[in-house]
Parts: C-alpha cells; sequence; structure tokens
C-alpha cells in the first residue's frame, strides 16, 4: 500500500493569480461539459485564501 506524500508549491503573488485564473478557466470548461467540479472548487478556495 502506497502512502499518500503531501507536496508543497511555494508561488509568488502573481504566479498564485496566474494559477488561480487557469484553475478558474478549467471549471468554466468543466462545468460546460456537465462534469463534477468539486475537486477544482477546493483547490480554488485553498488558493485563493493564501492571497
Amino acid at each position: 500500500m502506497m502512502k499518500n506524500k503531501k507536496r508543497y508549491l511555494y508561488l509568488n503573488d502573481e504566479e498564485t493569480r496566474l494559477v488561480l485564473q487557469s484553475l478558474i478557466r478549467f471549471k468554466n470548461k468543466l462545468q460546460q461539459q456537465g462534469r463534477y467540479t468539486n475537486c477544482v472548487d477546493e483547490l480554488i478556495l485553498k488558493l485563493s485564501s493564501t492571497l
């Protein structure tokens, strides 16, 4: 059984905004396809709390 390792990503403010914009675009694309966006929503919340 493999253990999941936590990974940390260190970004400056500009990089954080770019990743956030990309996640929002990806979420919109998933919604248009009628797919679930739960995991993307979680990432958006985690990332936006760092700003």
